[in-house]
């Protein structure tokens, strides 16, 4: 079995970490560059800048910050916010990020997700899905999950594999900030379905729900993203990876 990784992530906004519930009620948590060199110093495997303010407000992320960051970690990194257009994204590549995660703009164009694969290589694209619960059927949203799309999770996640994206981050919008737990009943399916990584995102509340998620038994998801539970300090890195090994989890140590 493949190391599983430990991801934080930090939502932008304005220059300035931010966090809230269900992607509002946003609080600074503090600077983006010093929590990016802190998160790699902790042994984080990957990181992850997303500038959550940049499709709504149709601002690119700011490729000057994703190049501060860069220059302070040897960790790899993703940058999403704002990507519409296969240049967009090559402009973060050369800023520093090994990465780009795109959500609303692949929704509207699927076929931005092929243009940045054969220009740059499907390790190159994560495709970020925000998708909520509604009468039993997870619907994908976009802008900031203010939108639903028409879209069905796990057809639309099949559909990106099938165009290049090399791994698959789903945020379950119910659970997102919440900390009470990750939406691992799905993570199990779309972690069977598909050929690619799957990355855990939203409702991280304790070291137990993230080894949940990870765990064969749980959401068998290949990653793990959390923002909230890193930021206050309620969770350590080198302790929960400590944890995941006494619990038969493969994790870099």
């Amino acid at each position: 079995m493949l190391a599983k990784r430990i991801i934080p992530c930090l939502d932008v906004k304005d220059g300035q970490t931010v966090k809230g519930i269900n992607f509002l009620g946003l609080k600074s948590v503090g600077d983006p560059v010093a929590l990016a060199r802190k998160y790699s110093e902790e042994g984080a495997d990957e990181l992850v800048f997303l500038d959550i303010s940049a499709t709504i407000e149709g601002r690119k992320a700011f490729s000057s910050l994703v190049s501060r960051i860069a220059r302070e970690i040897n960790i790899p990194f993703t940058v999403g916010g704002g990507i519409s257009t296969a240049e967009d994204a090559a402009v973060l590549l050369r800023a520093g990020a090994d990465k780009v995660s795109i959500n609303s703009a692949a929704v509207r164009n699927p076929s931005l997700i092929s243009e940045i694969a054969s220009g740059f290589g499907s390790q190159c694209v994560v495709v970020a899905i925000d998708a909520k619960n509604a009468d039993g059927t997870w619907k994908v949203t976009t802008h900031g999950g203010s939108r639903f799309s028409g879209k069905e999770l796990f057809s639309w996640a099949k559909e990106a594999e099938s165009l290049g994206a090399g791994e698959i981050l789903f945020t379950s919008m119910d659970h997102d900030g919440t900390c009470g737990g990750y939406a691992c009943e799905q993570y199990r399916r779309l972690s069977g379905m598909l050929d690619i990584p799957v990355i855990a995102s939203g409702g991280a509340g304790t070291a137990e729900d993230i080894v949940e998620v990870l765990s064969p038994g749980g959401g068998r998801a290949d990653a793990a993203l959390a923002a909230s539970v890193f930021h206050y300090g309620e969770i350590r890195i080198p302790d929960l990876k400590r944890t995941l090994a006494e619990r038969g989890i493969p994790v870099r140590l």
